[in-house]
């Protein structure tokens, strides 16, 4: 009975280990989407242009370092296009929200904008305010 233990115990702690250290299935495929094609595709343009560079500087060394700024520079490039898109996009959308347009203003100076759209003793109910008075004026117009 002991020994029917053991053996079976030993072959769980392989069973066991065998499913921990295998791959799940489909995560140990390499992938050639298109976006992996694409990246690939840009990798061969900068390269042929670092190339290029190499041959008519004459210089021997440096290739990676080449190929690499030349993806940052493009990498910044990109980050900074998608930051004016978001930022005219959220200009956009500002001028059709009422409560951006009141958290824009309230940003400028809040006393003033409590002095502005308050009501009650303390102000408090400003932003409030502000946003229903934005709110009729865009639905009567």
């Amino acid at each position: 009975m002991t020994r029917t233990l053991i053996v079976i115990a030993a072959l769980l702690t392989l069973a066991v280990s065998t499913a921990l250290a295998a791959p799940p299935a489909g995560k140990g495929k390499h992938e050639s989407s298109g976006a992996a094609a694409a990246a690939g595709q840009s990798t061969e343009k900068k390269s042929k242009k670092c190339k290029a560079e190499r041959a008519s500087t004459g210089a021997a060394n440096a290739f990676g370092k080449c190929v690499s700024s030349k993806d940052k520079a493009k990498d910044d490039d990109q980050d900074e296009a998608e930051a004016e898109a978001a930022n005219e996009a959220n200009e956009s959308k500002a001028e059709d929200n009422a409560a951006k347009k009141c958290k824009a203003e309230r940003a400028m100076g809040i006393d003033a904008f409590k002095a502005r759209h308050g009501t009650n003793p303390n102000k408090a109910n400003a932003f409030g305010k502000c946003v229903s008075k934005l709110a009729k004026a865009k639905s009567s117009s």
